[in-house]
């Protein structure tokens, strides 16, 4: 296992694809010990294996984030077996893009259970920890959907700005040990486009993905985040392609 002196336990969510895979990679390579979880745990237990394989530290557990029980048991088991719980990388999300006149009601409940319930549930279930242990970072990734909306984003804006402003709410009400990062990525490669069902969404959204960042230049801001000394907190990171202007 590759370790550093300031190695730490770090949960992501959202670890099987995309931005949370990404993150995970990057920091078990910096040597930080990893808690990788998603819903699919057969991709997930491939990443954490191939991450043991190349000589880092990772674990890999199923998890509905949507699921507040769940997501408590996790953390206090996470807790208990590895004496403290240092970040938790909040990047379980959906993007179901549509006009709301689309009516697609299910897919609306869906991102909010995903994209802000289950960032409430982390919260909830890590803070106590955080208090008790004398510090924590969470770090959330949100959206450059939180700062602007566009045709068909409406509701994935309304919970990613749900994201940023309970990300900033926490931030302003925690203690100093306790440091608070919101991440804004614009267009990013991943997996996330692929689950629009709304067909004009899903045109728009071709289109407008032509210009992209790798879902590591994410996980880097992450590991920038988290690597800087306790006193200094990085409370906001704004992501995008060079090319991308506007939302």
């Amino acid at each position: 296992m590759t370790e550093t002196k300031t190695s730490k336990t770090i949960l992501v969510t959202g670890a099987s694809s995309g931005i949370g895979e990404a993150t995970a990679r990057r920091l078990a390579a910096e040597g930080h010990h990893v808690i990788l979880t998603a819903r699919r745990t057969e991709r997930l237990e491939t990443v954490a294996a191939e991450l043991r394989d190349s000589g880092h530290s990772a674990e890999a557990h199923g998890l509905d984030v949507s699921d507040r029980a769940a997501v408590a048991a996790l953390v206090d088991s996470v807790v208990a077996r590895h004496g403290r719980l240092d970040v938790v990388v909040g990047n379980a999300g959906v993007m179901l893009l549509s006009r709301l006149d689309a009516l697609l009601v299910d897919e609306w409940d869906r991102m909010l259970d995903v994209n802000v319930r289950g960032l409430l549930h982390g919260i909830a279930a890590v803070l106590p920890h955080f208090k008790a242990q004398g510090g924590g970072h969470l770090v959330t990734i949100a959206s450059i959907g939180a700062h602007e909306v566009v045709p068909t984003s409406a509701v994935y804006s309304a919970t990613k700005y749900a994201a940023w402003a309970l990300t900033e709410g926490l931030r302003l009400e925690s203690d100093p040990s306790i440091r608070v990062t919101t991440i804004s990525p614009g267009v990013v490669e991943t997996e996330l486009a692929e689950h629009i069902t709304d067909p004009v969404a899903s045109a728009a959204m071709e289109a407008y993905r032509a210009a992209s960042i790798p879902a590591d230049a994410v996980a880097g801001a992450v590991s920038y985040a988290i690597a800087q000394p306790a006193g200094v907190d990085v409370n906001e990171i704004v992501i995008r392609p060079a090319a991308q202007r506007s939302a």
